[in-house]
């Protein structure tokens, strides 16, 4: 039966596909980065992470350096921010029917604090963050641990492919939503649990 429902943010609860072109090409100068032009951007979400990083020939390395930066801007884009539609109802009526739910991401803890303060957002119980793009699976066994859950009582909504491997790592059933960061033809081959259109089929599946 599940208790908790965790969502990933960015571009499962938050449309910020925008911000982070925009704050990743204010670097691409001073750190000697590729820089995304628009019609870079459907072409990109058919790729895996892996083939991304290829793609704007960015180095794992620089991550530890580029991403305090890029979240800084991102912070101050966040009046810019916006919730997806059906985004919010989606959350009330979870918290009305009584869902503990929760955010696993790998955005910055503080830019997601500010931003569900900025928008009146008050049914989210906790807030966990990584500072590594791959390291969600962590989080999750954490979060289960910490909350004296079995997998089978938590679900995890998101966007990615990586999202989706951190899951089958843990064991937490996934729902893929359509409508983030990547494609279908990314997520396909890793079969996730469940795939929607619309935050309502969210509420349906649960």
């Amino acid at each position: 039966m599940i208790k908790h429902v965790i969502f990933d943010f960015d571009g499962t609860l938050v449309d910020s596909l925008e911000i982070l072109v925009s704050s990743w090409n204010s670097l691409t100068k001073k750190y000697n980065l590729k820089e995304i032009q628009p019609s870079d951007v459907e072409i990109l979400k058919k790729l895996s992470l892996k083939q991304r990083i290829k793609q704007l020939d960015f180095s794992m390395y620089k991550v530890p350096i580029i991403a305090p930066k890029l979240y800084n801007l991102y912070h101050k884009s966040l009046h810019e921010l916006r919730l997806f539609d059906g985004v919010k109802d989606m959350l009330h009526q979870l918290d009305h029917k009584g869902y503990q739910t929760s955010i696993i991401s790998s955005n910055s803890r503080e830019n997601i604090l500010s931003f569900l303060k900025r928008n009146n957002i008050t049914s989210i119980d906790n807030v966990l963050c990584s500072s590594s793009i791959l390291g969600k699976d962590k989080l999750l066994n954490r979060y289960l641990r910490e909350h004296n859950l079995n997998p089978s009582e938590v679900i995890y909504v998101g966007d990615e492919q990586r999202d989706i491997l951190a899951c089958q790592k843990t064991g937490v059933k996934i729902i893929w939503v359509g409508w983030g960061y990547d494609s279908i033809e990314v997520v396909k081959k890793e079969k996730p649990d469940y795939q929607v259109s619309t935050p309502s089929e969210i509420l349906d599946l649960i």
